[in-house]
């Protein structure tokens, strides 16, 4: 069994140092590695991402992230990646990594993603440079994913996202946002790519548990979502499609920084 240790939308700077890294003391306790779902900076500065690797620095179980819309947000996501990789984060966009935890192995592949919306509700490329663009974008990152997924060999999968694949876990939300929240080109691409877990975040008033069309399971491990500084799944080598719920207490995981 594999524990998996979740959070997005941590909106890290420097005035809040300090205020992540108690709760993390104990993971390698709890979690075989720690995933983080996008969003981890306000503004997507360098500042604000090194404050966030003295937070993480030599936590000791592998980080694998992938970053969100806030860290784009300065156009400096280029040296937010290297800070982070500087103390051993894999950040993944469109592309993925192999973790060997004891004797198996876990594949996650990532992308930020992007919006598009659902079945039913949902953009094409069609009409307006600027629309077409927006899809293609969205179909671009989801079809890398898709291919990062399939090539994975490893005992289990991990789709890594910032925007949602399913509407499941957006609801809370406002319906009209939900163009800008996700798209239903990444769950066809997480159903197709096979993966054990989908993890998300970008949607602080959404659900935490849902399923892609093809029944996959899906988490939107937001902050405000999950109200811990992180969560904890269980995944099954055997058991593909089983529920990732771990039966850890609540008690067990850290508050909400």
């Amino acid at each position: 069994m594999i524990h998996v240790a979740a959070a997005g939308d941590i909106h890290f700077a420097p005035d809040a140092a300090g205020t992540l890294r108690p709760h993390l003391e104990h993971l390698g306790e709890r979690a075989d590695l720690l995933l983080l779902a996008g969003d981890l900076t306000r503004l997507g500065t360098p500042e604000e991402a090194k404050a966030l690797a003295d937070e993480l620095a030599d936590i000791d179980v592998p980080m694998v992230a992938v970053l969100g819309n806030h860290d784009y947000h300065c156009d400096q996501a280029g040296e937010v990646t290297a800070i982070l990789e500087g103390i051993g984060v894999h950040v993944l966009e469109g592309t993925s990594v192999v973790i060997p935890i004891r004797d198996m192995t876990v594949g996650v592949a990532g992308t930020k993603g992007f919006g598009g919306g659902f079945a039913g509700a949902c953009g094409s490329e069609f009409g307006e440079p600027e629309m077409k663009a927006f899809m293609a974008h969205s179909r671009g990152l989801a079809d890398r994913l898709e291919s990062c997924l399939s090539a994975l060999d490893t005992d289990m999968r991990i789709a890594l996202l910032h925007y949602a694949p399913c509407p499941d876990t957006l609801m809370g939300e406002r319906l009209e946002i939900f163009p800008f929240l996700g798209s239903h080109l990444l769950g066809e691409a997480v159903d197709r790519g096979g993966a054990t877990l989908t993890l998300h975040g970008h949607a602080h008033r959404g659900t935490e548990r849902g399923l892609t069309a093809g029944g996959r399971h899906v988490r939107n491990v937001a902050q405000p979502v999950i109200g811990h500084a992180y969560a904890l799944y269980c995944l099954h080598p055997d058991a593909d499609g089983a529920d990732p719920e771990c039966p850890t207490p609540a008690t067990a995981m850290a508050t909400r920084p």
